[in-house]
């Protein structure tokens, strides 16, 4: 049974059997003469346990009702914002953040659309986009205006809390992590290219200088993709 659930059948009890209490003290100063309410009745030592435990309930009760704010349970419903980056040729560039996974279409629109008009590839523009993503928007021609698909800079992803693949950092971008030096990122690097890539980011333990308490305090900083597919739609207008 839970906690909450058992407070509950507390609480209903205590409602219920706290006002028959009353009654019977009510009853049992009934015999009362009016005339000598000066005087303090005499109790009994079964009386006065009655009245003690009577005291604690109403304690109880009053705490219960007033002072007692059970924590509720967590939404199971949680977010995860996609932080997704527009610059170039849009009439509001920037970082825009949304509930759910966006296409290409909808991040454009929300920067504000194109500044000039132009057809699109409805296959391109219905691709769903990762948190982290960047897109520039840049004319090549009067003729032309092409779409590169590619990742926000390494010290924006860190300030929205989005891990860096392991297979894409560069030296500087690793010295943006706290615990990891030059000669550290050096390291990291090297190994990749010996490697030919991480496939897991519990390969990092295997990297010289990294132990297993290292890599635990900078394990989440971290992922391990496919190689980041950079591509280009052509727009014509």
């Amino acid at each position: 049974m839970r906690i909450s659930e058992l407070l509950e059948k507390l609480n209903s009890f205590l409602s219920s059997f706290v006002p028959q209490s009353i009654h019977r003290i009510s009853n049992l100063f009934s015999h009362v003469n009016p005339q000598s309410a000066l005087r303090i009745p005499h109790f009994s030592i079964g009386q006065q346990k009655v009245l003690f435990v009577l005291a604690l309930l109403i304690l109880a009760v009053l705490y219960l009702r007033f002072y007692f704010h059970p924590h509720s349970p967590p939404s199971e419903e949680i977010f995860r914002e996609i932080v997704v980056e527009v610059s170039g040729e849009v009439h509001k560039p920037g970082i825009y953040i949304f509930k759910n996974p966006p296409t290409l279409k909808e991040t454009i629109e929300k920067a504000g659309g194109l500044k000039e008009p132009a057809l699109f590839n409805k296959n391109s523009f219905s691709e769903i986009l990762e948190s982290g993503t960047q897109i520039n928007v840049r004319k090549e021609s009067s003729q032309e205006i092409k779409l590169k698909i590619g990742r926000m800079e390494a010290n924006k992803l860190l300030t929205f809390s989005i891990p860096l693949d392991l297979n894409r950092v560069s030296v500087e971008d690793l010295r943006l992590i706290p615990g990891i030096g030059e000669s550290l990122a050096r390291e990291i690097v090297t190994y990749r290219e010996r490697r030919r890539g991480f496939r897991s980011v519990e390969e990092l333990k295997n990297v010289k200088g990294i132990g297993k308490k290292k890599w635990k305090t900078f394990k989440t900083s971290f992922i391990v993709t496919q190689p980041f597919r950079v591509d280009s739609s052509g727009l014509k207008p």
